[in-house]
């Protein structure tokens, strides 16, 4: 078994109000990934995702894709922890 992480992200561009967040959550769940995403007050769509690295580094690739309506300029992560992801992806308001 691969080692598991906590990455931290936010991702800058046209992501709101195009399904960002439920693409995300799709994506997540699709690849095993725990976490959560929202959108925040200046415009870009932050989260936190729990997983082993293979899964991780896919959900990152698809980050810089995004859904066809949106514009990613800028995807920032960081690896930390999350006292508690919760049971699955879930997209939070």
């Amino acid at each position: 078994m691969e080692e598991v992480e906590g990455l931290a992200f936010r991702v800058h561009g046209r992501v709101q109000g195009v399904g960002f967040r439920y693409f995300t959550q799709t994506t997540a769940r699709r690849l095993g990934i725990r976490g959560w995403v929202k959108n925040e007050a200046d415009g870009t769509v932050s989260g936190f995702a729990v997983a082993e690295v293979a899964p991780l580094q896919a959900f990152i690739q698809a980050l810089h894709q995004g859904p066809p309506y949106s514009r990613v300029d800028q995807v920032e992560t960081q690896t930390t922890v999350e006292p508690n992801p919760g049971p699955e992806f879930q997209v939070r308001r």
